[in-house]
C-alpha cells in the first residue's frame, strides 16, 4: 500500500489527512487492527527507531511507551526483581523477555503512560498481549505478532485498539523532508549509531563506568534521540526511571525528570507498599493515588474525603523527612543529556536524584565547572560530542 487516509491530522480540524511513500512504494507497514490517526503514526515511527536501536546496542529485547512523540518509558528486557515485581503488580508470574521489558517501559511513568503508544523491538507474544489487554493504551507497533496475540489485541476498545506491522528491513532515505508553514524543510537523518564508544572520553577523575551503567547510559542516550528536545533521561537497572521533555531550559528538564525518577524510588518505599487500597480500585486511579501520595499536596487531599474513594483508611502522612531518607539510600543512577550542561547546578540536582554516571555532550563554555561538580560528588562523567536534538 502506497497511501493511506487517515480521519484527521493532529486535530479534527485539519483535514485532509494521510500517510504516503514518495516515488511509488509501499509503506513499510501493516495495519493489522484499527485505524489509525496522524498523531498515532507519529508515535509508531519514532518509538519503532527506538526499540530498534535498543535492541542493536544491547542485544536485549527493548519495549518504549510513547505520548505525544515523546517516550514516557524505555526498557530492555532485565529481569525484574522480586520488589519490582511488586510495584508492577506481577508478582507469582514467569515473565518472557518481550513481557518484562514493556512492564519496565510502562512502569517509569505509569501516570505519563496512561493512554500511551507501544513499541516492541521483537513479536509481540500472548503474555505482552494479555498484560495491555488490561491497559489503557492506544496503539502497538511490532515486527510480527503472534496467533494468540493478535487475537487478544483484537478483544480490546471494543475490537478498534490499533495494531501496526513494521517492516523490520525497512531503511529509510538518507535525506528527510518535512513542511512547516508552507516551507520544505530537508536535513540528512540522524542516522547517528549511539555505542560504547560514546562512552570513551571520560572527563572526571573517577574513570570507572561498570557495564551494567555503560548500558543504562546507552538506554538514556538512545531514548534522548528520540525525545522532543530539550531533554535529559534518568536510567538505572535496564530502564528509564525520568524522563525530562520539551522543555526551554535545561535545568528544568533536570529536574523535572529528577522528580520522576525520585517518585519511581519512593513507589518501592515502605510507606507506599504498604498502602491500603480498595480491592475494586482501577489501575489508573490507583496510580494517581501513588502520584499524590508521594508528592507535596498530599496533606492538602487529607483534609477532604477524597482518600476515601480509592483507600480502606486514611494512611498516615509521608513527610518530606521519610522521602529524603528513603532517597539517600539510591546511587548508582545514570543521567543523559541531549546536549551539553551549561551549569553545574545540573549536576547539582542529578545527585538528589542518586546519580553516580553521566553522558552529555561537552562542549560549554563552562565544562570546567560541570566537570568540578561532577568531582564533588565521584561521578563518572562522559563526553559524548553528540548532540541528539529532536524536533
Amino acid at each position: 500500500m502506497q497511501e493511506l487516509e487517515l480521519k484527521y491530522g493532529c486535530n479534527p480540524n485539519q483535514k485532509p489527512a494521510k500517510v504516503f511513500m514518495n516515488g511509488g512504494k509501499d509503506l513499510p507497514f501493516t495495519v493489522r487492527n484499527g485505524k489509525p490517526g496522524y498523531i498515532n503514526l507519529l508515535d509508531a515511527m519514532n518509538s519503532w527507531q527506538l526499540v530498534r536501536e535498543l535492541r542493536r546496542a544491547t542485544g536485549l529485547p527493548a519495549a518504549a511507551s510513547f505520548k505525544h512523540v515523546s517516550p514516557a518509558g524505555a526498557a530492555v528486557a532485565v529481569p525484574l526483581t522480586n520488589l519490582l515485581r511488586r510495584i508492577y503488580f506481577v508478582e507469582d508470574t514467569e515473565l518472557s523477555p518481550i513481557a518484562t521489558a514493556y512492564i519496565r517501559a510502562r512502569g517509569a511513568d505509569r501516570m505519563s503512560s496512561y493512554g500511551d503508544f507501544v513499541a516492541l523491538s521483537d513479536e509481540c507474544d500472548a503474555q505482552t498481549a494479555s498484560f495491555l489487554k488490561h491497559e489503557v493504551s492506544d496503539g502497538i507497533i511490532a515486527p510480527s505478532y503472534s496467533d494468540e496475540a493478535l487475537a487478544i489485541l483484537k478483544t480490546k476498545r471494543k475490537g478498534n485498539y490499533l495494531v501496526i506491522q513494521m517492516d523490520p528491513s525497512y531503511e529509510p532515505e538518507p535525506v528527510e523532508t518535512k513542511q512547516v508553514f508552507g516551507v520544505t524543510f530537508s536535513q540528512k537523518r540522524n542516522d547517528v549509531v549511539i555505542d560504547e564508544s560514546c562512552l570513551t572520553d571520560i572527563v572526571t577523575k573517577n574513570k570507572d563506568i561498570p557495564d551494567d551503567a555503560k548500558r543504562d547510559l546507552l538506554i538514556a542516550l538512545i531514548t534522548l534521540k528520540y525525545t522532543q528536545s530539550n531533554s535529559v533521561c534518568y536510567t538505572y537497572g535496564g530502564q528509564a526511571i525520568g524522563i525530562g521533555a520539551g522543555q526551554q531550559s535545561r535545568v528544568h528538564c533536570t529536574r523535572l525528570a529528577g522528580d520522576k525518577a525520585d517518585k519511581w524510588f519512593l513507589r518501592q518505599s515502605p510507606q507506599v507498599l504498604a498502602l491500603p487500597f480498595k480491592d475494586d480500585v482501577r489501575r489508573p486511579d490507583r496510580d494517581n493515588a501513588i502520584d499524590v501520595y508521594t508528592g507535596s499536596e498530599w496533606r492538602d487531599l487529607l483534609e477532604t474525603d477524597d482518600w476515601k474513594r480509592v483507600f480502606t483508611e486514611k494512611p498516615p502522612v509521608f513527610t518530606e523527612e521519610e522521602k529524603r531518607e528513603c532517597l539517600k539510600k539510591e546511587h548508582g543512577v545514570c543521567l543523559g543529556s541531549d546536549a551539553f550542561f551549561p551549569f553545574g547546578d545540573n549536576i547539582e540536582r542529578a545527585h538528589k536524584s542518586g546519580v553516580s554516571y553521566v553522558a552529555q555532550t561537552g562542549g560549554s563554555i563552562r565544562d570546567d565547572n560541570v566537570i568540578e561538580t561532577a568531582d564533588k560528588y565521584h561521578m563518572a562523567m562522559a563526553m559524548t560530542h553528540i548532540r541528539l536534538f529532536h524536533h
